[in-house]
């Protein structure tokens, strides 16, 4: 008896040294639905591993790089230099990774009369220079405008490809992700906001082309599109230990198949 409590204590050591976790942190672009079916086959395969996935914003994602409270940070922006300077100041090397391509489409709502804009237009309205539709070819109506929060790798990114740097309109209204973006433009007729390939296919919205274009595989790839992107991984250094393995599953064929099943383009 004594013998096999001894061995079975042995048994739960071992499981208990077995067992990985990863952390992961970082963007609602990455982490709402991608990264964790990412986990979930992963962990199909390796069952000693369990991950924590939070998708509050790029910024949190490469903040928790810089404080070492996760493994990987998910970014769908590129880090900022005051980031990497801060990260520097801390010994932490801010690796990136790119992971997949990224469209940030334009949307509206599905009964919405507007198909296509210009980029000037897009500017003019995420700017508030454009506050009725009637402006810019649709039915009278104040423009509701719907963006990410300020911690959002997207909200950064659209005002770096889409306003010239400039503020968004001071009657936006700022939306923890994208699926609550795509809720408020679904009820709202006069609603329009952006979000990435992975959610344009919701009901109640539809997407906007950009001058005749719109986000596609080829078109982002080829970055005809004018609002497309990589996005990305972070790591202290060179990724090691569970971290790289599972960034390596990101990028082998089976990872990158799910990519694009989410709906992302693929890095190859």
């Amino acid at each position: 008896m004594k013998k096999l409590l001894i061995l079975s204590l042995a048994a739960l050591a071992a499981t208990t040294l077995q067992a990985q976790k990863l952390v992961i942190k970082g963007s609602d672009t990455l982490g709402a639905k991608l990264v964790p079916m990412l986990a979930e086959e992963y962990k199909a395969m390796h069952p000693g591993v369990s991950f924590e996935i939070a998708a509050e914003g790029s910024t949190t994602g490469i903040a928790a790089i810089t404080d070492s409270t996760a493994d990987i940070g998910m970014a769908s922006r590129r880090a900022k230099p005051t980031e990497m300077s801060a990260a520097k100041a801390k010994g932490v090397s801010m690796k990136p990774t790119i992971v997949c391509f990224d469209g940030i489409a334009v949307i509206v709502n599905a009964n919405s009369p507007i198909a296509d804009l210009t980029k000037r237009q897009v500017e003019q309205i995420f700017t508030g220079d454009v506050t009725d539709w009637s402006a810019v070819g649709g039915s009278p109506g104040t423009i509701s405008v719907y963006t990410r929060n300020t911690s959002s790798g997207t909200y950064s990114d659209f005002k770096d490809l889409a306003m010239k740097k400039r503020d968004y309109a001071g009657s936006s209204q700022k939306m923890a992700g994208n699926e609550q973006i795509v809720a408020e433009v679904a009820k709202n007729p006069n609603g329009i906001g952006y979000v990435g390939l992975a959610y344009i296919h919701e009901e109640g919205i539809k997407v906007v082309s950009i001058e005749g274009g719109t986000p596609t595989k080829e078109s982002v790839l080829a970055k005809k599109y004018p609002y497309a992107r990589p996005t990305f991984y972070y790591t202290n250094g060179e990724p090691a230990g569970e971290a790289a393995k599972f960034i390596d599953f990101t990028l082998s064929d089976a990872g990158q198949k799910i990519v694009e099943l989410i709906g992302f383009v693929p890095v190859r």
